[in-house]
């Protein structure tokens, strides 16, 4: 499925609102201009230096002591007083965890996190996974046969990871369907550009997800064994125990990630394997290609499309030199794409060789700890999903899908399928 479309170079950059439709249904031809013309780019309107170069990204992420994480989860929409009383009220914080964190804690609580979701854990997942892959594509089969047709994100794609997260981490007493809306609200408020209006609306789920993370933390009624019983046996640097709050800021993470940008992972990849001719029977049967399937969509789509870094001191970038306190906005979704990387870079070439020098998981210190539980669930889901529907086929009105825009994360938000 190639992008249509080529920019006219020959005149001045002029880039497109980020949170714009058209950059958000095709930005391709957008970044393919700012390598190609403006790598190092200052956005006026965010005040974000955009890095679209796949060595200049590469470059930024490994070096986290000159390229900061502090500014990752801050709102890139101002939060009114309105909204921020709401916060305040109810005893909101965030401090430095895990991606906003450049402090000495931060190593020994990535080794809690990726000692849980090292790859004994991944396997042991395995079953889990396809547990779960089976329960709900029977659902779906029920709804075809009913209705004729099904939204594999909403029914399947979203949920996938969503339940597998809530068994790995010994998580019970509520829905996922409510652990879903507070992560994606989450991501709204501080990644969207919703109205005061909308904020308000999203600070209350936002506040909802916080509260019920700190009643979990501090009552303790999770498993010794579960991930949060693992943070509650941990030791700061100082030999202190890790305080309440930040240990609700790590589960904040790792639910965010774990769950949202894991489903919408998956729905890309089921989506471009039902339109690429051939390869969703493919990956039903033959031996890895499932797994080379997310491995592309991951270079070339990846759900987290950007990164932000703010700069310690003067720096210089491909050339740029760049003020203390420079907001950085790495291109993730551009540099899989570089074609001085990745040759022929709009085709989708299960197998590339170079494949897995992509950094849609990020490089370096800050690099995502739960890259294999992502890795595998999405070319479990899609295999699952393969085997189980053999003649699905998107439905005409699933072509143009609505789009998740935000500043760091794009997906379609329907994968809606019928059966011939």
């Amino acid at each position: 499925m190639n992008f249509p479309g080529r920019l006219d170079i020959s005149a001045p950059i002029e880039f497109p609102d980020l949170f714009g439709d058209s950059f958000i249904r095709n930005p391709y031809p957008w970044l393919d201009l700012l390598r190609s013309e403006s790598p190092v780019h200052h956005d006026p309107v965010t005040g974000l230096w955009l890095v679209s170069r796949h060595r200049d990204v590469r470059q930024v992420l490994l070096a986290p002591d000159l390229f900061l994480p502090d500014n990752a989860q801050h709102a890139i929409t101002a939060l009114p007083v309105s909204v921020l009383r709401v916060l305040v009220r109810a005893g909101f914080t965030l401090p430095p965890a895990l991606a906003n964190n450049g402090t000495p804690s931060h190593p020994g609580l990535r080794r809690v996190a990726t000692r849980f979701f090292n790859a004994q854990r991944v396997a042991e997942a395995v079953p889990v996974i396809e547990r779960i892959a089976t329960e709900l594509l029977a659902d779906v089969k029920s709804q075809l046969a009913a209705t004729g047709s099904c939204d594999l994100f909403t029914s399947y794609a979203q949920v996938l990871p969503c339940r597998v997260l809530m068994e790995l981490l010994g998580i019970h007493g509520v829905d996922p369907t409510t652990l879903i809306r507070w992560s994606d609200a989450s991501l709204e408020l501080f990644w969207g550009r919703p109205s005061p209006e909308r904020q308000l609306e999203l600070a209350e789920l936002v506040v909802a997800f916080h509260q019920w993370l700190t009643e979990t933390v501090r009552t303790g009624w999770v498993s010794s064994e579960s991930f949060m019983g693992a943070l509650s046996r941990h030791r700061l640097p100082d030999g202190a125990p890790l305080d309440a709050e930040t240990a609700v800021a790590v589960c904040f993470f790792v639910f965010v990630a774990g769950q949202s940008t894991t489903g919408q992972l998956i729905v890309t990849a089921l989506r471009r394997a039902l339109v690429d001719p051939g390869i969703w029977p493919r990956t039903a049967s033959e031996a890895g290609l499932a797994e080379a399937w997310v491995e592309e969509t991951l270079r070339r789509e990846p759900p987290v499309t950007t990164w932000r870094r703010v700069t310690a001191r003067p720096t210089e970038v491909d050339g740029n030199e760049l003020p203390a306190g420079a907001r950085i906005l790495l291109m993730l979704l551009g540099s899989g794409s570089d074609p001085k990387v990745f040759p022929d870079p709009e085709r989708m070439c299960p197998n590339r060789a170079n494949v897995r020098h992509h950094l849609a998981f990020g490089a370096g210190r800050h690099r995502c700890p739960g890259a294999s539980l992502a890795r595998t669930e999405a070319a479990l889901a899609l295999r699952a999903a393969a085997r189980a529907l053999p003649d699905a086929r998107l439905s005409a009105e699933a072509a143009a899908p609505p789009m998740l825009g935000l500043l760091s994360f794009r997906a379609p938000l329907e994968a809606a399928i019928e059966q011939p």
